[in-house]
Protein backbone atom coordinates (compact mmCIF):
# COMPACT_ATOMS: atom_id res chain seq x y z
CA UNK A 1 0.00 0.00 0.00
CA UNK A 2 3.39 2.41 -0.46
CA UNK A 3 1.44 4.10 -3.21
CA UNK A 4 -2.10 5.23 -1.70
CA UNK A 5 -0.40 9.10 -1.56
CA UNK A 6 -2.26 8.63 -4.87
CA UNK A 7 -5.71 9.48 -5.01
CA UNK A 8 -6.83 7.35 -7.55
CA UNK A 9 -5.07 4.23 -5.87
CA UNK A 10 -6.41 5.16 -2.60
CA UNK A 11 -9.93 6.16 -3.62
CA UNK A 12 -9.72 2.68 -5.26
CA UNK A 13 -8.79 0.53 -2.39
CA UNK A 14 -11.53 2.35 -0.33
CA UNK A 15 -14.24 1.86 -3.13
CA UNK A 16 -13.23 -1.90 -2.90
CA UNK A 17 -13.56 -2.00 0.69
CA UNK A 18 -16.90 -0.34 0.87
CA UNK A 19 -18.14 -2.77 -2.74
CA UNK A 20 -17.11 -6.25 -0.22
CA UNK A 21 -18.55 -4.91 3.04
CA UNK A 22 -22.14 -3.72 1.55
CA UNK A 23 -22.51 -6.55 -0.25
CA UNK A 24 -22.57 -8.97 2.76
CA UNK A 25 -24.84 -6.75 4.69
CA UNK A 26 -27.17 -5.87 1.96
CA UNK A 27 -27.46 -10.37 0.98
CA UNK A 28 -28.01 -10.16 4.91
CA UNK A 29 -30.62 -7.63 4.70
CA UNK A 30 -32.08 -9.26 1.87
CA UNK A 31 -32.23 -12.58 3.88
CA UNK A 32 -35.03 -11.23 5.74
CA UNK A 33 -37.15 -10.36 2.78
CA UNK A 34 -37.18 -9.88 -0.37
CA UNK A 35 -39.23 -7.05 -0.68
CA UNK A 36 -36.28 -5.12 0.88
CA UNK A 37 -34.25 -5.10 -2.04
CA UNK A 38 -34.94 -2.04 -3.72
CA UNK A 39 -33.76 -0.34 -0.67
CA UNK A 40 -30.79 -2.82 -0.38
CA UNK A 41 -29.64 -1.66 -4.17
CA UNK A 42 -30.10 2.21 -3.34
CA UNK A 43 -27.83 1.64 -0.04
CA UNK A 44 -25.35 0.37 -2.17
CA UNK A 45 -25.99 2.77 -5.14
CA UNK A 46 -25.60 5.80 -2.69
CA UNK A 47 -22.67 4.61 -1.53
CA UNK A 48 -20.81 4.07 -4.64
CA UNK A 49 -20.24 7.70 -5.14
CA UNK A 50 -17.51 10.16 -3.94
CA UNK A 51 -14.25 11.80 -3.96
CA UNK A 52 -13.10 9.78 -0.68
CA UNK A 53 -11.52 12.81 1.15
CA UNK A 54 -13.17 12.10 4.29
CA UNK A 55 -11.33 8.34 3.83
CA UNK A 56 -8.45 10.13 3.28
CA UNK A 57 -8.52 12.37 6.14
CA UNK A 58 -8.97 9.65 8.36
CA UNK A 59 -5.84 7.58 6.84
CA UNK A 60 -3.47 10.57 7.39
CA UNK A 61 -4.65 11.54 10.31
CA UNK A 62 -2.71 8.19 11.34
CA UNK A 63 0.00 7.76 9.09
CA UNK A 64 0.69 11.59 10.34
CA UNK A 65 1.55 10.24 14.27
CA UNK A 66 3.40 7.89 12.98
CA UNK A 67 1.90 4.92 12.09
CA UNK A 68 2.58 2.53 9.42
CA UNK A 69 0.01 1.18 6.53
CA UNK A 70 -2.60 -0.74 7.89
CA UNK A 71 -5.44 -3.11 6.04
CA UNK A 72 -7.47 -2.26 9.64
CA UNK A 73 -7.23 1.29 9.16
CA UNK A 74 -8.80 1.79 5.53
CA UNK A 75 -11.91 -0.63 6.68
CA UNK A 76 -11.84 1.88 9.94
CA UNK A 77 -11.13 5.21 7.15
CA UNK A 78 -14.01 3.84 5.09
CA UNK A 79 -16.46 4.22 7.44
CA UNK A 80 -16.34 8.02 7.21
CA UNK A 81 -17.44 7.30 3.65
CA UNK A 82 -20.41 5.64 5.07
CA UNK A 83 -21.36 8.47 7.73
CA UNK A 84 -21.19 10.69 4.67
CA UNK A 85 -23.41 8.36 2.53
CA UNK A 86 -26.44 8.74 5.40
CA UNK A 87 -25.92 12.49 5.92
CA UNK A 88 -26.60 12.61 1.62
CA UNK A 89 -29.52 10.99 1.95
CA UNK A 90 -30.70 12.42 5.10
CA UNK A 91 -29.96 15.79 3.58
CA UNK A 92 -31.42 15.50 0.42
CA UNK A 93 -34.76 14.26 1.97
CA UNK A 94 -34.80 16.98 3.99
CA UNK A 95 -34.35 19.58 1.55
CA UNK A 96 -36.25 18.02 -1.04
CA UNK A 97 -33.03 17.77 -3.86
CA UNK A 98 -33.94 16.00 -7.00
CA UNK A 99 -30.45 14.76 -8.25
CA UNK A 100 -27.12 14.15 -6.80
CA UNK A 101 -24.32 12.47 -8.95
CA UNK A 102 -26.42 13.02 -12.18
CA UNK A 103 -29.39 10.73 -10.70
CA UNK A 104 -32.38 10.46 -8.68
CA UNK A 105 -32.20 11.02 -4.95
CA UNK A 106 -32.88 8.58 -2.87
CA UNK A 107 -35.97 9.64 -2.11
CA UNK A 108 -37.09 9.84 -5.66
CA UNK A 109 -35.30 6.59 -6.81
CA UNK A 110 -37.28 4.90 -4.50
CA UNK A 111 -40.75 5.90 -5.58
CA UNK A 112 -40.57 2.97 -8.34
CA UNK A 113 -41.02 0.30 -5.42
CA UNK A 114 -43.76 2.02 -3.84
CA UNK A 115 -45.48 3.05 -7.24
CA UNK A 116 -49.11 2.81 -7.62
CA UNK A 117 -50.21 3.65 -3.69
CA UNK A 118 -52.13 7.07 -3.00
CA UNK A 119 -49.40 8.21 -0.60
CA UNK A 120 -46.08 7.28 -2.92
CA UNK A 121 -44.31 10.37 -2.09
CA UNK A 122 -44.35 9.38 1.27
CA UNK A 123 -43.83 6.41 1.34
CA UNK A 124 -40.42 6.38 -0.81
CA UNK A 125 -39.69 9.76 1.64
CA UNK A 126 -40.10 7.06 4.72
CA UNK A 127 -37.52 4.55 3.34
CA UNK A 128 -35.18 6.93 1.94
CA UNK A 129 -34.86 7.91 5.89
CA UNK A 130 -34.84 4.27 6.71
CA UNK A 131 -31.95 4.00 4.35
CA UNK A 132 -30.12 6.92 6.08
CA UNK A 133 -30.27 5.44 9.37
CA UNK A 134 -29.28 2.16 8.44
CA UNK A 135 -26.50 3.26 6.36
CA UNK A 136 -25.11 5.54 9.69
CA UNK A 137 -25.42 2.36 11.66
CA UNK A 138 -23.29 0.64 8.73
CA UNK A 139 -20.51 3.05 9.37
CA UNK A 140 -20.63 2.05 12.99
CA UNK A 141 -20.05 -1.75 12.27
CA UNK A 142 -17.52 -1.26 9.51
CA UNK A 143 -15.55 1.36 12.22
CA UNK A 144 -15.97 -1.11 15.35
CA UNK A 145 -15.66 -4.35 13.16
CA UNK A 146 -12.38 -2.99 11.33
CA UNK A 147 -9.76 -4.90 12.79
CA UNK A 148 -7.41 -2.73 14.96
CA UNK A 149 -6.96 -3.37 18.32
CA UNK A 150 -10.25 -3.29 21.13
CA UNK A 151 -7.44 -0.58 23.03
CA UNK A 152 -7.28 1.47 19.93
CA UNK A 153 -11.18 1.54 19.31
CA UNK A 154 -11.76 2.73 22.61
CA UNK A 155 -9.40 6.05 22.28
CA UNK A 156 -11.93 6.84 19.69
CA UNK A 157 -15.08 6.57 20.90
CA UNK A 158 -15.21 10.14 22.22
CA UNK A 159 -14.51 11.82 18.57
CA UNK A 160 -17.00 9.30 17.29
CA UNK A 161 -19.98 10.52 19.53
CA UNK A 162 -19.14 14.40 19.08
CA UNK A 163 -19.19 13.75 15.02
CA UNK A 164 -22.74 12.06 15.29
CA UNK A 165 -23.81 14.56 17.81
CA UNK A 166 -22.45 18.00 16.02
CA UNK A 167 -23.46 16.49 12.48
CA UNK A 168 -26.80 16.44 13.48
CA UNK A 169 -26.78 19.57 15.87
CA UNK A 170 -25.59 21.41 11.93
CA UNK A 171 -28.19 19.61 10.24
CA UNK A 172 -30.80 20.85 12.87
CA UNK A 173 -29.45 24.17 13.06
CA UNK A 174 -29.56 24.26 9.04
CA UNK A 175 -33.45 23.85 9.45
CA UNK A 176 -34.10 26.14 12.20
CA UNK A 177 -32.78 28.65 10.75
CA UNK A 178 -33.71 28.59 6.82
CA UNK A 179 -35.68 31.99 6.64
CA UNK A 180 -34.82 33.44 9.15
CA UNK A 181 -32.15 36.83 9.17
CA UNK A 182 -30.74 36.88 5.10
CA UNK A 183 -27.72 39.17 6.64
CA UNK A 184 -26.55 37.04 9.09
CA UNK A 185 -23.07 35.79 8.18
CA UNK A 186 -22.47 34.14 11.46
CA UNK A 187 -25.24 31.53 11.34
CA UNK A 188 -24.12 30.28 7.96
CA UNK A 189 -20.75 30.00 9.00
CA UNK A 190 -21.99 28.08 12.45
CA UNK A 191 -24.18 25.87 10.00
CA UNK A 192 -21.10 24.94 8.05
CA UNK A 193 -18.75 24.29 10.77
CA UNK A 194 -21.24 21.81 12.23
CA UNK A 195 -23.05 20.57 9.49
CA UNK A 196 -20.21 19.82 7.17
CA UNK A 197 -16.49 21.04 8.51
CA UNK A 198 -15.94 18.83 11.25
CA UNK A 199 -17.07 15.73 9.95
CA UNK A 200 -15.53 16.36 5.97
CA UNK A 201 -11.74 16.72 7.75
CA UNK A 202 -11.48 17.58 11.77
CA UNK A 203 -13.20 14.32 12.80
CA UNK A 204 -11.94 11.54 10.50
CA UNK A 205 -8.17 13.43 11.47
CA UNK A 206 -8.83 12.83 15.03
CA UNK A 207 -10.30 9.90 14.36
CA UNK A 208 -7.19 8.81 12.81
CA UNK A 209 -5.00 10.20 15.08
CA UNK A 210 -6.99 9.00 18.34
CA UNK A 211 -6.57 5.46 16.53
CA UNK A 212 -3.37 6.08 16.64
CA UNK A 213 -2.38 7.65 19.99
CA UNK A 214 -1.46 10.73 18.85
CA UNK A 215 -0.41 13.52 21.41
CA UNK A 216 -2.65 16.41 22.29
CA UNK A 217 -0.15 18.68 20.75
CA UNK A 218 -0.82 16.92 16.91
CA UNK A 219 -4.38 16.24 17.90
CA UNK A 220 -4.77 20.07 18.28
CA UNK A 221 -2.56 20.84 14.92
CA UNK A 222 -5.53 18.55 13.39
CA UNK A 223 -8.26 20.97 14.93
CA UNK A 224 -6.60 23.66 13.15
CA UNK A 225 -5.95 22.55 10.35
CA UNK A 226 -9.26 20.79 9.92
CA UNK A 227 -11.67 23.47 10.93
CA UNK A 228 -10.95 26.10 8.58
CA UNK A 229 -10.22 23.91 5.82
CA UNK A 230 -13.83 21.72 5.96
CA UNK A 231 -14.93 25.69 5.89
CA UNK A 232 -13.77 26.18 2.87
CA UNK A 233 -15.00 22.87 1.50
CA UNK A 234 -18.39 23.84 2.32
CA UNK A 235 -18.24 27.70 0.91
CA UNK A 236 -16.62 26.16 -2.53
CA UNK A 237 -19.92 23.90 -2.36
CA UNK A 238 -22.02 26.58 -1.78
CA UNK A 239 -20.20 28.08 -4.54
CA UNK A 240 -20.78 25.15 -7.29
CA UNK A 241 -24.22 24.70 -6.20
CA UNK A 242 -25.51 27.98 -7.81
CA UNK A 243 -22.12 28.87 -10.01
CA UNK A 244 -21.31 25.45 -10.44
CA UNK A 245 -22.07 23.39 -14.32
CA UNK A 246 -24.79 20.94 -13.22
CA UNK A 247 -23.23 18.72 -15.88
CA UNK A 248 -20.07 17.81 -13.69
CA UNK A 249 -21.66 18.81 -9.78
CA UNK A 250 -24.63 16.64 -10.63
CA UNK A 251 -26.69 18.78 -8.66
CA UNK A 252 -29.47 21.13 -9.40
CA UNK A 253 -28.05 24.76 -9.70
CA UNK A 254 -31.64 25.96 -8.20
CA UNK A 255 -31.75 23.80 -4.72
CA UNK A 256 -30.11 26.56 -2.15
CA UNK A 257 -32.76 28.85 -4.37
CA UNK A 258 -35.73 27.19 -3.85
CA UNK A 259 -34.94 26.22 0.28
CA UNK A 260 -33.41 29.04 1.09
CA UNK A 261 -30.99 27.75 2.64
CA UNK A 262 -28.10 30.06 5.12
CA UNK A 263 -25.42 30.13 3.08
CA UNK A 264 -22.72 32.68 3.78
CA UNK A 265 -23.12 33.20 -0.39
CA UNK A 266 -26.42 34.57 0.22
CA UNK A 267 -26.12 36.36 3.54
CA UNK A 268 -23.44 38.48 1.84
CA UNK A 269 -25.82 38.89 -1.41
CA UNK A 270 -28.06 40.45 1.39
CA UNK A 271 -25.62 42.89 3.25
CA UNK A 272 -24.20 43.97 0.11
CA UNK A 273 -27.49 44.64 -1.91
CA UNK A 274 -29.01 48.28 -2.37
CA UNK A 275 -32.64 48.74 -1.86
CA UNK A 276 -33.91 48.01 -5.62
CA UNK A 277 -31.55 44.70 -5.61
CA UNK A 278 -33.03 43.47 -2.57
CA UNK A 279 -36.39 43.60 -3.75
CA UNK A 280 -35.36 41.54 -6.88
CA UNK A 281 -34.05 38.94 -4.65
CA UNK A 282 -36.95 38.88 -2.80
CA UNK A 283 -38.84 38.07 -5.97
CA UNK A 284 -36.53 35.70 -7.04
CA UNK A 285 -36.71 33.68 -3.57
CA UNK A 286 -40.81 34.23 -3.42
CA UNK A 287 -41.22 32.73 -7.14
CA UNK A 288 -43.25 29.81 -7.53
CA UNK A 289 -41.72 27.25 -10.08
CA UNK A 290 -38.12 28.51 -10.15
CA UNK A 291 -36.12 27.60 -13.49
CA UNK A 292 -33.61 28.54 -15.20
CA UNK A 293 -34.01 31.95 -15.69
CA UNK A 294 -34.16 32.69 -11.75
CA UNK A 295 -30.59 30.86 -11.87
CA UNK A 296 -29.23 32.89 -14.24
CA UNK A 297 -30.97 36.15 -12.36
CA UNK A 298 -29.56 35.54 -9.07
CA UNK A 299 -26.22 34.97 -10.44
CA UNK A 300 -26.29 38.19 -12.42
CA UNK A 301 -27.45 39.89 -8.89
CA UNK A 302 -24.36 38.12 -6.86
CA UNK A 303 -22.27 38.79 -9.12
CA UNK A 304 -22.99 42.80 -9.25
CA UNK A 305 -22.22 42.76 -5.16
CA UNK A 306 -19.19 41.06 -5.29
CA UNK A 307 -19.95 38.35 -2.99
CA UNK A 308 -18.79 35.30 -5.12
CA UNK A 309 -15.73 36.64 -4.98
CA UNK A 310 -15.77 37.80 -1.02
CA UNK A 311 -16.34 34.14 -0.58
CA UNK A 312 -13.40 33.27 -2.71
CA UNK A 313 -11.27 35.62 -0.37
CA UNK A 314 -12.87 33.73 2.86
CA UNK A 315 -11.72 30.02 0.95
CA UNK A 316 -8.28 31.63 0.24
CA UNK A 317 -7.79 32.89 3.82
CA UNK A 318 -9.14 29.28 5.59
CA UNK A 319 -6.92 27.30 3.63
CA UNK A 320 -3.93 29.40 4.12
CA UNK A 321 -4.51 29.59 7.79
CA UNK A 322 -5.38 25.22 7.80
CA UNK A 323 -1.62 25.35 5.58
CA UNK A 324 -0.14 27.23 8.31
CA UNK A 325 -0.82 25.48 10.57
CA UNK A 326 1.28 22.63 9.46
CA UNK A 327 4.31 24.44 9.86
CA UNK A 328 6.87 23.28 12.47
CA UNK A 329 4.66 20.13 13.21
CA UNK A 330 6.65 17.14 13.57
CA UNK A 331 4.81 14.75 10.88
CA UNK A 332 6.29 12.37 8.38
CA UNK A 333 7.08 13.67 5.12
CA UNK A 334 4.88 11.76 2.78
CA UNK A 335 2.10 12.92 5.32
CA UNK A 336 2.67 16.34 5.73
CA UNK A 337 2.82 16.39 1.48
CA UNK A 338 -0.61 14.18 1.18
CA UNK A 339 -2.20 16.74 4.00
CA UNK A 340 -0.84 19.95 1.97
CA UNK A 341 -2.15 17.98 -1.50
CA UNK A 342 -5.62 17.16 0.05
CA UNK A 343 -5.77 21.16 1.11
CA UNK A 344 -5.84 21.74 -2.38
CA UNK A 345 -8.09 18.72 -3.69
CA UNK A 346 -10.81 19.74 -1.24
CA UNK A 347 -11.20 23.66 -2.33
CA UNK A 348 -9.75 23.89 -5.65
CA UNK A 349 -12.60 21.84 -7.57
CA UNK A 350 -14.76 21.89 -10.20
CA UNK A 351 -17.57 19.13 -8.91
Amino acid sequence: MSDLAEPETFKSRINEILRTFLTGEVDRFLDIDEALRPVGEEIEKVARHGKRLRAAFCYWGWRAAGQPDSDALMRAAASMELVHAAAVVHDDLIDGSPLRHGVPTAHLALQDAVRGRPDTPAAARALAMLAGDYLMALAGQLFTTCGLPAAYLARARTVWAALARELIAGECLEILHTGGDHTDTDTPLKVIRYKTAKYTVEQPLLLGGMLAGASRALRETYSCYGIPLGEAFQLRDDLLGLFGDPERTGKSGLDDIRTHRPTALLALTWRRADAAQRRELRRILGSDGLHGEHLNEIRTLMTDVEAPARVERMIDARVEEAVRSLDGVDVPAQARRALLDLAHRATARHH
